[in-house]
């Protein structure tokens, strides 16, 4: 059998398919982190199921690197490559909600802001994220960090079902009962084992919160954290958010003498009841004297979108994570130390509590392994000046050296930068064997390894 044609392929799929010296070339091959320039031999717009399987066998056939792309979000420029195939699942955005039964189907291209958009309206929520134009796809497979995390877990623990194109061209369904290997593997492992095309997930009822931004003088840094590692262990389940510093944008709650200037702060999240608001949020008026803040009750979807405007589309971006069980003395005096150098208004670090719910899922339960951990570190290098990236790539990398002797040896693989391929087994600690095994059943010749990559366990003898 001859190999599959690009014009067979054409003939296949119901989207686009776009080549070198279409006029929308350049905007198709175009992704979220502006360090990455690659150009692929055809992007496919995919609008259905069928069209992913043509480009997954397109890619196959003709021995291509293969990039599946959903949000686009991916800052090691996953979802592109040079001289294969990107598999374009931004145009399958819909959102089917289920109210009766407290779920909701994404397609795999769907960003949280589509998703809260639609579950907001029957009161119900999921965890989701931070931005609201991440990807479903990219967050859940990764395990999925957000404001909801303590008290509903991580995104992909509210998994029940996917369909998945897996590298020999079939649609799956991977859930507790059908492919449940697969369905583990899916939770945490990342785009190793297939393209999603559709993610169902359980809902729970989260309309309005009580929450936003304080911000304290940085010189009170160490007693915010502190403060903060030392209440959250115990924190009513419902209290999410997380510490982070940050150049101070211009907003109207800041003075405006103090634009531009260092940060430490708290971003809230109480999804309790609105009126228990102010009271649940008390303890972080009490860390320390606050500067600023822009609390009160709000949509969930406001919050999920509050700091879009700060990392829109055509930064250049660098990232290094951490995993953290304990947030002491020596990891706070490195934070302090590095802080005060954030580069640019859209550059930030945030330390994620994920306690709470996600620790009471087994380490073996799910993919995602460090469920011991009490804390998931972003250090997210974000200007918009590509003269700058040397300096500023710098900045990331000193920061995370100075804290990753006080941390644990993986980190959360949503954060990795392309150069972290070393350090894939950490991340998994005692699963990675079992997902090697997974990848070897469904990708034995490794066509989705445009990841942060899973290599196929070997062959039994």
């Amino acid at each position: 059998m001859g190999k599959l044609s690009i014009e067979q392929m054409q003939e296949r799929v119901r989207g686009a398919v776009v080549t070198p010296g279409d006029d929308a070339y350049d905007e198709a091959r175009t992704v979220y982190n502006a360090m990455i320039d690659k150009r692929p031999s055809a992007v496919v717009r995919c609008v259905n199921a069928g069209d992913v399987m043509a480009a997954v066998d397109f890619a196959r056939e003709n021995e291509l690197d293969l990039a599946v792309r959903g949000g686009s979000h991916s800052v090691p420029g996953f979802g592109t490559c040079d001289g294969g195939v990107v598999a374009d699942l931004s145009g399958m955005r819909g959102v089917r909600v289920d109210p009766a039964r407290r779920t909701a189907r994404a397609e795999g291209g769907a960003t949280w802001g589509d998703f809260n958009a639609a579950t907001h309206a029957f009161g119900l929520a999921t965890t989701g994220g931070i931005i609201s134009t991440t990807g479903v796809g990219g967050l859940t497979l990764g395990g999925g960090i957000g404001y909801l995390a303590r008290g509903l877990g991580l995104s992909c623990d509210n998994l029940i079902s996917a369909d998945v194109v897996t590298a020999d061209g079939r649609l799956l369904t991977a859930s507790e009962d059908e492919n449940a290997d697969l369905f583990w593997a899916l939770r945490g492992g990342g785009g190793n084992f297939g393209a999603v095309t559709s993610f169902e997930f359980r809902l729970s009822p989260v309309k309005d919160i009580y929450g936003g931004p304080i911000l304290y003088e940085l010189e009170d840094a160490p007693t915010v954290l502190r403060s903060f590692a030392d209440y959250i262990g115990g924190a009513p389940e419902e209290l999410g958010g997380f510490p982070a510093f940050q150049l101070a944008p211009p907003l109207p709650f800041i003075p405006e003498n103090r634009h531009g200037d260092p940060f430490t702060l708290i971003v809230a999240c109480w999804s309790g009841p609105l009126d228990e608001g102010p009271r649940a949020l008390q303890a972080f008026h009490d860390f320390a004297p606050v500067v600023a803040e822009h609390v009160g009750p709000m949509p969930y979807p406001a919050l999920n979108s509050a700091f879009d405007a700060l990392v829109p589309p055509g930064l250049q971006h660098y990232w290094k994570a951490n995993f953290v069980t304990e947030l002491d003395e020596a990891a706070i005096e490195a934070h302090v130390q590095h802080a005060p150098g954030l580069p640019a208004v859209n550059s930030t670090v945030h330390i994620y509590p994920i306690n709470g719910a996600c620790h009471r899922v087994a380490q073996d339960a799910t993919a995602f392994a460090y469920r011991d951990a009490s804390f998931a570190t972003v250090i997210a290098g974000m200007w918009p000046d590509p003269a700058a990236n040397e300096a500023n790539t710098a900045w990331v990398r000193d920061y995370y050296e100075a804290t990753a002797p006080h941390s644990e040896e993986g980190g959360y693989i949503n954060f990795m930068a392309d150069d972290d391929q070393s350090r894939i087994r950490a991340n998994y600690k005692t699963n990675y064997d079992r997902l090697a095994e997974v990848k070897r059943t469904y990708d034995p010749g490794n066509l989705f390894h445009l990841n942060q990559n899973i290599k196929p366990g070997p062959t039994p003898s």
